[in-house]
């Protein structure tokens, strides 16, 4: 296991091959969050599910294609930042006059746990997504938590098939869109989701069951995101456990599944190698990106990191599971 993971930081470094990477397509929310945590609050910061993809995505992959839709109250200063790190905005929607998606959010003492304080969909409310001639044929397409409807309407642009296609989804659609959702899972070979939702959305309450269940309906690849305790993959009969790694401070877990996702697609678009072995480093790079991405609020430290800090995480992911027996 160890050789495995540490094989991740035996390449050259990872920005000597950005140039050669496939190209990741990235769809979902670019955001204003506020967080309240035992350890602080947050307001008006910059969040959503497409940011934070982007982010993480950009430490192994450029450019990342962003389809998305904000208000003309964002800061220009953040999507000049965001093409800076590599994002694509050509995919991005900015409409006049209106405000962006705003969350506000509470967690508790055990930060598995929180409230929704307030949503407003704003722009989102009537979002359609419209790909660029140069998305139409991406590699690499990681579908971000939007209603399903929304990830059909970007499937049916693609002129050709992806190399591999993922998904997030929660379970506000199980209960609203189940029809639409179960098209999506039918086009997609990855999905992303966290222990609650797998049970809800097979009807089983064992993981390995509900594992089963959720890749007859489409997906060839199951990832299980259990927050502190680790991810789960899945692929036919093979399973792949990735523990967390304990850190010293958990400030604020927004956007950790989505920058989990970032790391993971990121990384296989990388090395274009759609193995087991490649996937199971792809979950190592994922949460190594998570892990980052719970030290502080918002996006802030995302923003902080380079390849050495990246890599150096990874080689403590692989001491943490590297025993002799």
């Amino acid at each position: 296991m160890e050789q495995r993971l540490l094989h991740l930081c035996a390449h050259k470094s990872i920005g000597s091959l950005l140039a050669f990477s496939m190209s990741l397509l990235a769809v979902g929310t670019v955001a204003f969050d506020n967080i309240e945590t035992p350890f602080g609050r947050a307001e008006r910061v910059i969040g959503g599910a497409c940011t934070y993809i982007s982010l993480a995505a950009s430490y192994f992959v450029r450019p990342v294609r962003i389809v998305s839709v904000i208000g003309d109250d964002f800061p220009l200063s953040v999507l000049e930042d965001l093409k800076q790190r590599g994002a694509d905005l050509e995919g991005l929607q900015i409409r006049a006059g209106e405000k962006s998606f705003f969350w506000a959010g509470r967690y508790y003492r055990d930060l598995n746990l929180r409230d929704t304080l307030e949503t407003q969909l704003n722009v989102l409310a009537n979002f359609d997504p419209v790909l660029p001639a140069s998305y139409r044929r991406s590699e690499y397409v990681m579908l971000g938590n939007l209603t399903p409807r929304v990830q059909l309407r970007v499937l049916d642009q693609l002129e050709c098939r992806p190399r591999l296609v993922a998904m997030d989804t929660m379970n506000f659609w199980m209960d609203t869109a189940w029809d639409d959702l179960q098209q999506v899972l039918r086009r997609v070979d990855v999905l992303t989701i966290n222990d609650e939702e797998a049970r809800q959305l097979s009807g089983e309450h064992s993981l390995v069951k509900a594992a089963r269940a959720i890749l007859r309906m489409g997906p060839r690849f199951l990832v299980v995101k259990k927050g502190e305790h680790g991810a789960l993959l899945f692929h036919h009969d093979e399973l792949f456990y990735a523990p967390a790694l304990p850190l010293a401070d958990v400030i604020d877990p927004t956007g950790a599944g989505d920058t989990f996702a970032g790391g993971f697609m990121g990384w296989l678009a990388h090395t274009d190698d759609l193995s087991m072995d490649n996937m199971r480093r792809a979950v190592i790079c994922g949460s190594a990106l998570a892990s980052f991405c719970v030290e502080k609020f918002s996006v802030e430290r995302l923003l902080e990191l380079d390849n050495h800090l990246i890599q150096q995480r990874i080689r403590q992911f692989a001491e943490l599971v590297h025993f002799r027996f």
